[in-house]
């Protein structure tokens, strides 16, 4: 199978590159070259700019592909563009969507993939559905051999999942953690969330690559493993061998601290979700996720203390962290008792 990657090296992608490799596929990589330590020895890089239309084209000349799939395709006119580079270039094209597309607030939390998509929170989110809508209206009107995924929160090994950081990522999550400084949670940290292995999502992700079932269709791929945030930072601690110090603080208001945790808290990581994965696993009937979070966990958190290019310190995310925390105790302490 010949098979084409947009990016191909971020924190999923990098694992179906390899898996793909693994499986015997020829496999391209189209993009700018700025992660070569994730492109697996046998892939042929095809070095460009997506957004450069007309440098890709030249790249691409003589080229036609069994599967092409774009990593970085966030708004409508990404789709757009790849409609116009693909749709007479390959068989299955893959758009890579978000489960955070799914209704908020949620009527029910038990996810399938015919919940309604509806976001008012967050504009990632909503770019994600007019995405969406473009190429399944290409489909229907013209062919265009496009099958949706929806990743929901998947991690690799070079960074660990947690619900709020900064610019630079969740290694200073990590540090504060590591060195018993406070964290903030969200909420009272107990509702439920779900956090995948990259190379669990590899699994299911390679199994619809080619599958002709899959055309038109739409599929979350999930762990079935759902746990409470507080269980996710418990064991975090765990696997840095401390118990972290969590502050919990109400998600409205740390939402009206930043546009980025209004989107990304009350949008997405606030709401408890469980997802029900029997679509995907009809369509690869021997996808189960295998690494459960604590194994995965203690993998991602040795293998970023042992490469230094994983540990970008935030210092003004810590600071604010700091600040915000010493104030909401501050005033937590000064409200009235009721007695």
């Amino acid at each position: 199978m010949k098979v084409l990657f947009v990016g191909g090296t971020g924190t999923i992608s990098s694992a179906i590159s390899a898996l793909a490799i693994e499986k015997g596929m020829e496999l391209y990589l189209l993009n700018r070259g700025n992660n070569a330590a994730f492109v697996p020895e046998s892939a042929k890089v095809i070095t460009a700019d997506i957004n450069n239309e007309e440098e890709v084209l030249k790249s691409l000349e003589g080229l036609t592909f069994d599967v092409v799939a774009d990593f970085i395709a966030f708004e409508p006119a990404h789709v757009e563009r790849d409609y116009r580079l693909f749709k007479d270039r390959t068989k299955q094209y893959i758009f890579i969507s978000s489960a955070s597309a799914y209704q908020k607030p949620l009527s029910s939390p038990y996810i399938t993939e015919s919940t309604p998509l509806s976001n008012p929170y967050w504009k990632y989110s909503r770019n994600k559905i007019a995405c969406e809508e473009f190429v399944m209206e290409k489909y229907r009107t013209e062919g265009f051999p496009v099958t949706i995924v929806r990743p929901s929160h998947t991690y690799g090994n070079t960074s660990v999942p947690v619900a709020i950081h900064g610019r630079k990522g969740s290694f200073s999550v990590l540090e504060r953690i590591r060195k018993g400084k406070k964290v903030i949670v969200h909420g009272d940290g107990s509702s439920l969330w779900t956090v995948t292995y990259n190379k669990d999502f590899a699994k299911a992700f390679v199994g619809i690559m080619g599958n002709v079932h899959a055309l038109g269709e739409t599929y979350h791929i999930t762990s079935d493993e759902s746990l409470t945030w507080n269980q996710i930072y418990e064991i975090i601690g765990s696997a840095l061998g401390v118990k972290p110090k969590m502050i919990h603080i109400p998600t409205d208001v740390l939402s009206l601290l930043s546009e980025g945790f209004y989107g990304g808290l009350t949008g997405d990581k606030a709401n408890t979700v469980i997802f029900d994965n029997s679509k995907i696993k009809r369509a690869v009937p021997d996808f189960v996720a295998t690494t459960r979070f604590d194994q995965g966990v203690r993998q991602a958190v040795d293998y970023i203390y042992r490469h230094e290019e994983c540990r970008k310190e935030d210092p003004e995310f810590d600071a604010w962290c700091d600040k915000v925390i010493e104030i909401y105790e501050e005033s937590i302490a000064k409200l009235p008792k009721y007695e």
